[in-house]
This record gives C-alpha cells, sequence and structure tokens, in this order.
C-alpha cells in the first residue's frame, strides 16, 4: 500500500501506556463471575468484531453475532459499566516499527474517513466519524473489558474501534495473513459494523434476534458481518481508484484474509469439524465474496446481504 505520508486521523485515542481501570459490575448483574459466563453472554449480545475464535474462552470460540470483539455489552449500551476507576496514562515506550504501525492505522483510518464522508453525502447525510482505541493487553469500552486475545472489536455504545497492535501479528503467523492491505482490511470491516450502527442496521439486528432460536439468529449475525465485509471492500474500491492507495499484491492480500477467518476454516482449525448452523460470521468463500463485491462495484447498494438470496 502506498500510504506513507498520507493524512492521518485525528481520532486515534492511545491508551497503550494505561490500564484498565476496575468495574463494579454491568448493568443488571454483578461482576463476579462474569467471565465463567462470557461465552453464554456474548450469545445473546450484539458487539462485532472481526474474527470468532477465542480459544481460551471454552471449547466452542465462536461469539454469536460478534467475533473477536464480542465483548460484555449490547447494541443499545446495555453494558455500560455501573463504576470504573480512572488510571493515569504512562508514557508509551514503543519501538520504531510499532510508531510506524501507529502511523499505518491512523492513515488507513483517515482514508475511510475520506470515502465515507463523500459516500454519506451522496446520500444527503452525514457521516459521524468513530475513534479507534489503541491499547495493550486489555481495555475498558461502554461494551464492557476487552482482552487482547479477542482481537479488534467494535463497541457500538462509545462508537469507537479497540486494536491492541499485536493482533497483526497473530494475523500473519497465526491465520497466515500478512500484509498491509490485508491489515487495513480488519480496520476496514470494523469501521464497516460503525456505518452499520450510523445506518440503523445494527440496531435493526439486534431487536430481530429476540425471540429467535440460536441458528436463526446466527443466520443474521452472518448476514451482518458479510455487510461489514462488502462495507470493508467499498473502502478498498475508492482508496484504490480515487487516491490510488492501493498497489499490486494488496487486493490478493485482502481477500486471503478475507479467507482466512472464514468460520469454516476457524472451526476446522480448533477442532476438526464444521458446523455451518453456528456459523456467525460466514464461510471463508462467503466472505471473500461478499470483500470482492465490495471491491469491485464501491456501491452501498451492493452489499445488501439481507435481501441477497444466496449468501
Amino acid at each position: 500500500m502506498r500510504w506513507k505520508g498520507r493524512r492521518q486521523s485525528s481520532n486515534i485515542e492511545d491508551r497503550r501506556g494505561t490500564s484498565p481501570a476496575s468495574f463494579g459490575g454491568l448493568r443488571g448483574g454483578g461482576g463476579n463471575g462474569l467471565l465463567r459466563l462470557l461465552p453464554v453472554v456474548l450469545r445473546f449480545l450484539g458487539v462485532k468484531g472481526t474474527i470468532a475464535v477465542v480459544l481460551a474462552l471454552g471449547a466452542y470460540s465462536y461469539f454469536s453475532g460478534g467475533g473477536l470483539g464480542g465483548l460484555l455489552g449490547g447494541l443499545a449500551g446495555t453494558g455500560v459499566p455501573q463504576t470504573s476507576t480512572p488510571t493515569e496514562a504512562q508514557p508509551v515506550e514503543q519501538s520504531a516499527a510499532e510508531k510506524a504501525m501507529v502511523e499505518f492505522v491512523s492513515v488507513v483510518l483517515a482514508d475511510t474517513e475520506a470515502t465515507w464522508h463523500a459516500l454519506f453525502e451522496q446520500r444527503g447525510d452525514t457521516y459521524k466519524e468513530p475513534r479507534l482505541v489503541l491499547y495493550r493487553g486489555a481495555v475498558n469500552s461502554a461494551c464492557g473489558m476487552g482482552q487482547a486475545a479477542m482481537g479488534p472489536f467494535y463497541c457500538p455504545a462509545d462508537q469507537k474501534v479497540y486494536l491492541d497492535l499485536g493482533f497483526f501479528d497473530d494475523l500473519a503467523s497465526r491465520h497466515d495473513a500478512p500484509g498491509d492491505f490485508a491489515q487495513a482490511y480488519v480496520i476496514a470491516h470494523e469501521v464497516g459494523h460503525h456505518v452499520q450502527t450510523l445506518l440503523g442496521v445494527s440496531a435493526k439486528v439486534h431487536k430481530a434476534k429476540q425471540g429467535l432460536n440460536e441458528a436463526a439468529a446466527n443466520q443474521l449475525s452472518v448476514k451482518q458481518e458479510l455487510q461489514a465485509d462488502c462495507f470493508a471492500g467499498i473502502w478498498g474500491h475508492h482508496a484504490g481508484r480515487s487516491r490510488q492507495l492501493l498497489e499490486s499484491g494488496d487486493i490478493e492480500e485482502g481477500l486471503n484474509a478475507a479467507s482466512a477467518i472464514g468460520d469454516d476454516r476457524l472451526q476446522r482449525q480448533a477442532r476438526g469439524t464444521v458446523s455451518p448452523e453456528s456459523f456467525t460470521h460466514g464461510s471463508s468463500a462467503q466472505r471473500v465474496r461478499w470483500f470482492k463485491a465490495g471491491l469491485e462495484k464501491g456501491t452501498m447498494r451492493s452489499c445488501d446481504t439481507f435481501a441477497s438470496a444466496q449468501l
């Protein structure tokens, strides 16, 4: 990607030198024992993330309607902490490589802002930019406590994307999806969830899930995640054609990343079998298909996964 020297976003919130505050509990219940209940709680909550595998949290590692970002919180802010103790930020010590990565993330975020401002303006609407929080290890959000092992996530309650930069090493090593455009795809996917929040899609999906059985709710989650993939593709389309940000090999990196985090591939790696009814993000083929749809067409109407007869 031709990202060096380009505009950086002013919406980066660096908490890498801040320890997460302690929570007194979530509305509607205390904090004790929530970690043990996390896989169950996450099944019913609507926070969105990128990859649905956290082996440390249970035998079944997928967050229905979530992903790596499936934290303790709901679409309407049901996971807002009752109490928190602020901590004082410390100076951030970082290597030259990490400093360059922060600049890269900021440039990508700025470029997503350019894309979505233009597209919302075409709709006669105004795009509200999200903030991107950088952290290390653990972080407080309006959706609860996030851990680096959960990967990048978007919290609709505070409209922020959360990212531990160490995830990109994991993306390359564990998921065999290296490259700067693969990393940019991850960021653009989370921003895609922000777009869904602004458009009202996230709230509609959250409401529609009420009363559904697990398989039906999972299917709605798949459609929402695939749309976020398509929205990430829309960004890639305009970044390449309007601002010449992409270079040879970038598209292949992005498609490889989309394939690497398909539910079927992750389930097969984690437990050796595949259960399509439990998919929450879509198969590798589906994720590639919808990411490619956004890349090729660059329009929001090309991303209506909810009306599509075939995912």
